[in-house]
């Protein structure tokens, strides 16, 4: 999947992250930095689990898999093909053996790794931003994950119908992102007073009436984008469009700002700001915005005074609720300015004037 350029750079990382940090090898065991580092490759078996069954051993001139006699060869073969490992195999019923081959490739060494395994050092959230900075060839995979993602999105919220369950939709979004290989690591439904009551409504078997809300995460290649629709029958009322209107302010100005080099406790603050002069001063509080996506569903959330700063490149996903109503879409930060990545085909949108910028944001579609 990876391209030797990328493959390359990641590896370039790696070493400069050993030799800066004064570590000897790195162990990558979440399905998160299995993808990142090989370029897209698929460590999972259970989505739920963030730990992938197969692990990277990396020395700044080598580097193995480690894995069990169950998963060698599917690892080795369709996801690591030309990648240049060295396999390490235990029998699956003798894990302490991989503790045991850990010692012997890395014996007196000094090991990092983004779980804490025994004999090793956690360094998962030094090790983060090693990657929140995205390569051409992951802005390319990217892009395709967000096109389709909003493709599916758009072909069963054209099809909705009131009496549908939350989870029939569910069904039909899932069979949508599957066409593509895209796995839905979240998906949540709300229809009518569910969108206002709850911020994270699984789906149930609650049939709707007059109003929906459907939440996609959607992950291929490691990669994860995030998005959010709203389709109602019938004409709006008045206040649900106040409210609309004011959300997708705020996420407009979210993305605006989501450049190189911003720091997050400012992007909080004008959004802050933009809540309160909309009249819902305190909707903030009841949900969290968001923040850098990629590899992780948000590596971390953005909070006031949060310390971190926007890097080029950078994927983010920014989700702004008030209560009735939701924005949220993932957009890379590129130095030119924010790509929104998840556009929806066909969607009716809200033009936002944002510092010269005119910034579309889906609006609740009207059947």
């Amino acid at each position: 999947m990876g391209t030797k350029r990328e493959l390359q750079e990641k590896m370039r990382r790696v070493r400069e992250f050993l030799r800066e940090r004064n570590y000897d090898a790195l162990l990558l065991s979440k399905q998160s930095n299995f993808a990142w580092f090989t370029g897209g490759g698929d460590s999972h078996v259970v989505i739920a689990d963030s730990l992938g069954v197969a692990s990277l051993v990396i020395l700044p001139d080598k580097k193995y898999l480690l894995t069990d006699n169950i998963e060698a060869g599917r690892i080795l073969e369709e996801e690591l093909s030309g990648q240049g490992y060295e396999v390490k195999i235990y029998n699956w019923h003798e894990s302490k053996r991989k503790k045991e081959i850990l010692e012997e490739l890395t014996g007196g060494m000094r090991v990092a790794s983004d779980d804490g395994f025994p004999g090793t050092i956690k360094v998962e959230e030094e090790f983060a931003p090693y990657r929140w900075s995205l390569t051409p060839e992951e802005i390319r995979r990217y892009r395709w994950l967000g096109n389709r993602s909003g493709r599916a999105l758009s072909k069963v919220a054209y099809h909705l119908r009131p009496g549908l369950t939350e989870q029939q939709i569910a069904g039909r979004l899932s069979a949508e992102l599957m066409h593509y290989g895209i796995v839905p690591v979240v998906l949540l439904i709300a229809a009518d007073d569910r969108i206002a009551k709850y911020r994270h409504p699984i789906p149930t078997d609650r049939r709707v009436q007059k109003y929906v809300m459907l939440v996609v995460g959607g992950r291929k290649w490691g990669l994860i984008v995030s998005l959010t629709r709203l389709v109602h029958f019938g004409g709006l009322s008045s206040e649900l469009r106040r409210r609309h209107h004011a959300v997708v302010k705020v996420d407009a100005t979210f993305i605006a700002h989501s450049r190189p080099g911003t720091r997050m406790t400012d992007i909080f603050a004008r959004v802050q700001r933009v809540y309160a002069e909309t009249g819902f001063p305190d909707e903030w509080r009841l949900h969290h915005q968001g923040g850098p996506t990629g590899y992780e569903a948000r590596d971390y959330k953005c909070v006031p005074g949060h310390p971190g700063v926007v890097v080029k490149n950078q994927a983010l996903a920014w989700n702004p609720s008030i209560t009735g109503t939701k924005s949220e879409d993932t957009v890379v930060a590129f130095s030119e300015g924010p790509e929104i990545i998840t556009l929806t085909p066909d969607w009716p949108t809200i033009a936002i004037e944002m510092e010269g910028v005119t910034i579309e944001r889906p609006d609740i579609f009207v059947r």
